[in-house]
C-alpha cells in the first residue's frame, strides 16, 4: 500500500473522482401535530386537506423535477416529503409551496436532508488520467481540463436518465446518510483512487444483483448537509433492503470505510390519501 500511495503521490495524480451532478434533492421530514389538528373545526380541516390535495398532486405531475409523498414507519416521524429539482432556487421554492399550506401548521418538522443526485465517475476518470498521463500532458494543465470536460460532456449526455430521474412508484421508500470513514489506517480518503476504483467497483457489484427488485438513488451532500451522501433506496418489497444492506456491510468499502446515518422508512402515499393520515380512528 505505501509503494501505491509513493506512487499516486509521485504522478501528483488528482485524487478525487470526475461527478456528474443532476437533480436537486429535499428530504423534509414531519410529524403530525394531532391535539392542534383535532381542535380545529371539521370545515377548516377539510379546506386544509383539500388544498394540500391539490398542491401535491400538482407536484407530483410536473415533468421537470417531481415530489412524493411518504407516511413514516416509526418514531421519527409521520410523513416524508421527497422533491427533486433542477436546482436549489426550485428546491427553495418546493419548500416554500409546502410551507405555505394551511396543513403546515400542523406538520412539525423533524429532519430535512439536502443533495444533488451524483455518479461518480471512478473508472473513467482512473481511464482518462492514465491516458493523458501516458500522453505526458500534465494535471490540471488547460489540455488536462478540456480533456475533463470533453469526458464529462459525453458521460452527460450518455447517463442524463440516472441524473434527472423519476422518483420510482414503487410502494416503499428507505433513506439514509452515510459518510466514507476518515480516521486511522482506515481513511478512505488517502486511498489511491485506483484502490478506491477497485472497492467501488466491487461494491457496485452487489448493487447489480437486486437490479429490477430495487433502484437506487446516491445523492452527493458534502458541502450542503451533515453527511457526505444520502441513499435512497425505492422497491416494492420492504425486505428487499433488509438484505441488500446487510449483504453490503460485509463487502469492505463498506465494512472498513462506510459510516451510517439514520435510517428512515416510508411507505407510498397518493395526495388523495393524505386525508387517511390525518384521520384518527374516533374519526374514521
Amino acid at each position: 500500500m505505501k509503494d501505491d500511495r509513493a506512487s499516486h503521490k509521485g504522478t501528483e495524480m488528482p485524487a478525487a473522482p470526475n461527478t456528474l451532478e443532476g437533480f436537486a434533492v429535499l428530504h423534509q421530514f414531519f410529524r403530525i401535530r394531532r391535539p392542534q389538528w383535532n381542535a380545529r373545526p371539521t370545515t377548516r380541516r377539510a379546506a386544509a386537506i383539500e388544498r394540500a390535495t391539490a398542491a401535491f398532486e400538482a407536484m407530483g405531475r410536473r415533468e421537470d423535477g417531481e415530489s412524493a409523498l411518504f407516511t413514516q414507519i416509526g418514531h421519527k416521524g409521520d410523513l416524508v416529503v421527497i422533491h427533486f429539482r433542477r436546482g436549489l432556487d426550485q428546491i427553495a421554492a418546493a419548500e416554500l409551496e409546502v410551507s405555505q399550506l394551511a396543513l403546515s401548521e400542523f406538520l412539525e418538522p423533524s429532519s430535512s436532508y439536502l443533495s444533488v443526485v451524483e455518479i461518480g465517475l471512478y473508472e473513467s476518470t482512473v481511464n482518462l488520467h492514465a491516458e493523458l498521463a501516458g500522453k505526458g500532458v500534465k494535471p490540471h494543465s488547460p489540455e488536462w481540463r478540456q480533456a475533463v470536460e470533453a469526458d464529462l460532456a459525453g458521460q452527460r449526455e450518455k447517463l442524463a436518465a440516472r441524473l434527472f430521474p423519476k422518483i420510482p412508484a414503487s410502494r416503499y421508500v428507505c433513506f439514509y446518510p452515510m459518510n466514507k470513514r476518515r480516521q486511522g489506517a482506515d481513511n478512505w480518503y488517502m486511498l489511491p483512487i485506483e484502490e478506491r476504483h477497485r472497492l467501488m467497483r466491487d461494491h457496485g457489484m452487489i448493487g447489480r444483483r437486486y437490479a429490477g427488485r430495487v433502484t437506487q438513488v446516491i445523492s452527493g451532500s458534502v458541502g450542503f448537509d451533515d453527511w457526505e451522501w444520502g441513499v435512497d433506496l425505492f422497491a416494492d418489497d420492504p425486505i428487499v433492503f433488509k438484505k441488500l444492506v446487510y449483504e453490503m456491510r460485509f463487502d469492505e468499502s463498506s465494512a472498513r470505510y462506510a459510516e451510517f446515518g439514520p435510517f428512515y422508512v416510508g411507505i407510498r402515499l397518493a395526495p388523495s390519501e393524505i386525508d387517511r393520515l390525518f384521520t384518527t380512528p374516533e374519526q374514521s
